[in-house]
């Protein structure tokens, strides 16, 4: 049945309408695989000398110990961000005298013809034959080869599960990363206990009793039958559609938007299009991801000694998700804008619903933020200011540049590698948001009123937030202009 599906998949994508745009596609991502495979390669050919190089005072072998948990955790990371889901239409196959083992075993069995599952065998595999094999013996190498091939499935399959589940409810992905990323604070920052010890201690006793390879082996087992479980259950469409609806409800019932009444249920809406999509939700992940940006500029003396750089993390931090989400503000919509354009919804509305979201979001982001205030009390303010200007100034630059952005985002597809929707306009986008703060900020330091530049920073920022209605009638005006373009530049395909 494996070859049987295969050959669907391959009929499917050749009878496509866009097979020639597919096609152009997978050719342009195969060569930046390969030479992204290319890479790692060269990498793994001289690890022995970057691990001595590291780490002088350690041996070879205990150092490469040390680093492989490491990995699998940023591995799994990346894979939550990056990795894609093996997909087959099941709907023809559900009325024919298929067995369901058979359908989910395909599923289970392509998901391993990752790239991510190449990586760490081409990674580790010359390392361990060079070194380990010819200080420990061929068996102890082929040990360590089997447990980083049990960890690599296991990975691979936990990523999926997560991100199935996810698609049910969009808050377990997010809970997943911040796990990830506790973890990882954790031992750096918290410092409660030490990955790279945990690491060595466990992949250095492989070395003694080679028995415990079956360790990571049953995890990865264990991790796929988890996943074919969970397929398999949920391969009834009744099923899947009412655990979605349920899950989507509960998943963005938010009290706080009940006060705002109609503009609430359109940033709701939005909300639910955030979570249930691959490509919105990474905007939402990135500015989390963004809130330890500041750890590379306030730990480090090199940049604490130009006071205008702290403008650099203030922004990102703020607003990094106005920047993200907000340049294809409308592109997210395309699948339905023809409708919101014969609706009764007030174009108003629909931007005040942009602006409150924005607010929520980078409201909650500056008050996670708030403990940098631990590097100085100017960091604070710069923080503050700068969430005053993101509010103020950068979101209804973000809107105005909506308005000339004509490329639909088709949010079915995945949020790696993927550039639909980019064009002119982004590039464009980015002079003013980066720009416009520094153009107050270097006239009034270069006097040496350093704290008196963010302040008006601030002030600036402030008075577009008090003139809100104002800038909102003149997007509502600039829209009706364009309103026909964007709509069919919407539906081109």
């Amino acid at each position: 049945m494996i070859s049987t599906f295969a050959q669907h998949e391959l009929k499917a994508f050749w009878r496509s309408k866009n097979t020639g745009k597919n096609l152009a596609t997978r050719i342009v991502m195969a060569i930046l695989i390969l030479y992204l495979l290319l890479n790692v390669l060269v990498v793994a050919f001289y690890l022995d000398k970057i691990i001595d190089k590291a780490m002088p005072d350690e041996d070879i072998i205990p150092g490469f110990c040390g680093i492989l948990l490491y990995y699998f955790l940023a591995d799994l990371l990346m894979r939550l961000q990056l990795q894609e889901l093996p997909t087959l239409r099941v709907q023809p196959y559900l009325t024919l005298p298929i067995k369901r083992n058979s359908v989910v075993g395909y599923l289970s069995f392509t998901a391993l013809l990752s790239v991510f599952n190449l990586w760490p065998v081409l990674l580790f595999t010359p390392f361990t034959v060079k070194i380990i094999a010819h200080e420990n013996g061929a068996s102890v190498a082929t040990v360590f080869i089997l447990a980083i091939l049990g960890l690599t499935v296991f990975n691979n399959y936990l990523a999926l599960y997560i991100k199935r589940k996810s698609n049910l409810n969009g808050w377990v992905f997010l809970v997943a990363a911040g796990v990830l990323i506790l973890i990882g604070i954790a031992d750096f920052s918290w410092h409660l206990y030490s990955i790279r010890g945990i690491s060595a201690y466990l992949f250095g006793h492989l070395i003694k009793q080679p028995v415990l390879v079956l360790l990571p082996m049953l995890l990865g087992a264990a991790m796929y039958y988890l996943n074919f479980l969970y397929l398999k259950e949920n391969l009834y469409l009744e099923e899947l559609g009412s655990r979605k609806a349920s899950a989507y409800k509960s998943s963005t019932e938010i009290p706080l938007l009940g006060y705002f009444g109609h503009i609430g249920d359109l940033v709701a809406n939005e909300i639910k299009l955030i979570l249930r999509n691959k490509r919105p939700r990474s905007s939402l992940v990135v500015s989390l991801f963004f809130m330890f940006y500041g750890l590379i500029f306030y730990t480090n003396p090199q940049y604490q000694s130009s006071p205008g750089i702290k403008l650099l993390p203030a922004i990102f931090m703020t607003g990094i998700f106005i920047i993200s989400y907000g340049q294809f503000m409308f592109s997210w919509q395309a699948n339905h804008f023809d409708g919101i354009l014969v609706s009764k919804v007030d174009f108003k509305d629909f931007l005040r619903g942009k602006y409150l979201l924005f607010t929520l979001i980078s409201t909650l982001v500056f008050i996670l933020t708030i403990p940098y205030v631990y590097f100085g009390w100017n960091i604070l303010l710069a923080h503050f200011c700068m969430y005053l200007w993101n509010l103020g100034i950068n979101t209804t630059i973000v809107l105005f540049f909506a308005n000339r952005n004509y490329k639909r985002i088709d949010l079915s597809k995945g949020a790696s590698f993927n550039w639909e929707g980019v064009g002119a306009t982004q590039m464009l986008l980015g002079l003013p948001l980066m720009i416009g703060p520094y153009l107050i900020y270097w006239p009034l330091a270069a006097f040496g009123h350093r704290d008196i530049a963010f302040i008006a920073i601030g002030i600036v920022g402030l008075l577009f937030i008090l003139t809100r209605s104002y800038w909102i009638k003149q997007l509502e005006k600039d829209f009706n202009e364009k309103r026909y373009t964007i709509a069919e530049g919407f539906r081109a395909k």
